[in-house]
C-alpha cells in the first residue's frame, strides 16, 4: 500500500501555483544536499540515500514541501525535514530546478 502523500501528488501538483525557478540559486542551496546526495545527485557512497539527480522537478517540489511541512514520514524523514524546514517555496522551486537539470539517475 502506498503512503497517503503519494496518492495526493497529482492533486497537489495541479493545485500548486507556478513559481519561477532559478537553477543558479538552486545550485547554491544544493551544496547542503550534496553532502548526502553527491554533487551530481547520484552518490553511491551510501546506498540508502536516493539518487535524485534528474528526478522530475514537480515531484521534487512536492517531496521537499512534504518533508518541510512534516507530512512525509519514513526512515530518513526527520533528516530531510530538518534540511527542508528552513526553505521557502521559492528556494524549493530553485533547488528542484537545479536537481532536475542534473541528468537522469542510472
Amino acid at each position: 500500500m502506498k503512503p497517503a502523500w503519494i496518492a495526493g501528488l497529482a492533486l497537489l501538483a495541479a493545485a500548486a501555483p507556478a513559481v519561477a525557478q532559478d537553477a543558479a540559486k538552486g545550485q547554491q542551496i544544493y551544496t547542503v544536499c550534496a553532502s548526502c546526495h553527491g554533487g551530481d545527485g547520484r552518490a553511491t557512497t551510501l546506498p540508502q540515500y536516493p539518487k535524485i539527480g534528474g528526478q522530475n522537478q514537480a515531484y521534487l517540489v512536492i517531496a521537499l514541501k512534504a518533508y518541510r511541512d512534516g507530512k512525509r514520514q519514513g526512515t530518513y524523514a526527520a533528516m530531510m525535514a530538518a534540511t527542508a524546514k528552513g526553505l521557502s517555496d521559492q528556494e524549493i522551486a530553485d533547488v528542484a530546478a537545479y536537481v532536475a537539470a542534473l541528468g537522469k539517475p542510472d
